[in-house]
């Protein structure tokens, strides 16, 4: 295997669904899981089948219609769970079980209420019991980011041990700092018994906004796996974001040497796609593809886009499915861009012209956010 290849796991089908009001249907959830395999995820998590019939069925459909990545089903520790993700993936070309238990102290004394040496045995069972039905096994340790470090390495030995393929730390609360997470990262993978047996993966949330700095810095310490989701969607402040990891990777290349599977040219349409079944509207500055993450208004800004894009665009539009970068022109707007929206329109005023148009635009300007090109031929008329 690659050792610079990051593995994409999108659970947008799963931990992105419980974004609330974001329920999504059979036939959404298989339009969007086509999309997915287009845009070239490893895995998808496809849902989580016990909890409902609604959902079983969704995952057993898209078990059928993915044939290149890998359909992911999650379970808790519980047999009954494991049973009923079996049987949705069964018809899986490439199955995987995801199945796990909370391990920091929170969730052992106070959520789960039992013991340490429980947590260890309960992990033992219900691994094993999962490799029983698929090879491909993955294991989450709930509250990895506030579990103490020296358990959670027992833990994931006992995990591998019974046929985990791939480990998952997640910080379930985004709690995290990145170099906190990082190490924590790193810790495990020097002193995890063989850990190169198992893929080490990162699952990050977003409550404290450093879901993404935690992935990378997962990364960097030997996580080669990232799940994510579209649009950062998820449950309270979401998850990761698949296109800003898959961004940073792609733009810093030389730097962290990494690559992903992933068509960052289809970034966009997913994106709407995704936002307008789920009726999530993606903020407007949301990094990579926010309606705004390629629009410059500032006229400082604007000078600099019109002579060189590189001067304040690290990405090109292009790279992620957006056709252009848009020159928006307000009040903070100076003469460059007006020149340049106006020679867009195939009008081309002199010099001393373009200060009498200049003077008229401020004053609409300063009564109007956003001055389209309606309102440009209007000011042009007058040079007629």
């Amino acid at each position: 295997m690659d050792n610079n290849r990051i593995k994409i796991f999108d659970t947008t089908l799963r931990d992105g669904e419980q974004i609330p009001g974001g329920r999504l249907d059979a036939e959404s959830k298989l339009l969007i899981a086509e999309h997915l395999e287009e845009l070239g995820v490893d895995v998808i998590e496809a849902g989580f089948p016990i909890s409902s019939p609604g959902d079983f069925e969704s995952v057993r459909q898209i078990s059928k219609l993915i044939k290149k990545s890998t359909v992911c089903a999650l379970s808790r520790a519980v047999e009954k769970d494991i049973d009923a993700a079996a049987k949705a993936i069964e018809k899986a070309a490439h199955p995987r079980i995801h199945t796990g238990i909370g391990t920091s102290d929170q969730h052992v004394f106070t959520k789960i209420q039992t013991t340490r040496e429980n947590i260890v045995e309960i992990v033992r069972r219900s691994v094993s019991y999962a490799k029983k039905y698929v090879e491909d096994i993955e294991f989450y340790a709930e509250d990895a980011g506030r579990t103490e470090n020296v358990f959670l390495a027992q833990v994931l030995e006992v995990a591998i041990a019974s046929g985990a393929t791939v480990v998952n730390i997640p910080d379930s609360t985004g709690y995290c700092l990145p170099e906190e997470y990082g190490a924590k990262i790193k810790y495990l993978k020097e002193n995890v018994r063989n850990i190169e047996k198992a893929t080490i993966s990162t699952h990050c949330h977003n409550d404290l906004g450093l879901a993404t700095a935690n992935s990378i810095a997962g990364v960097q310490n030997g996580a080669r796996q990232v799940e994510c989701t579209i649009n950062g969607i998820g449950e309270r402040a979401g998850n990761t974001s698949l296109e800003e990891v898959v961004m940073i990777i792609k733009k810093h290349r030389g730097q962290l040497n990494y690559n992903t599977g992933i068509v960052s040219e289809k970034l966009h349409l997913i994106s709407d796609l995704v936002s307008s079944t789920m009726g999530m509207i993606v903020q407007p500055n949301k990094a990579i593809v926010g309606s705004n993450a390629f629009a410059h208004s500032s006229g400082i800004h604007q000078d600099g886009v019109i002579k060189n894009r590189d001067n304040y665009e690290i990405i090109d539009p292009k790279e992620v499915g957006v056709g252009q970068s848009l020159i928006v022109l307000t009040a903070r707007s100076g003469r460059a861009a007006l020149k340049y929206r106006l020679n867009k329109l195939d009008i081309n005023p002199a010099k001393d012209d373009l200060e009498e148009v200049y003077k008229m635009f401020l004053d609409l300007a300063d009564k109007k956010d956003i001055i389209e090109d309606s309102d440009l031929k209007k000011l042009a008329s007058v040079l007629v």
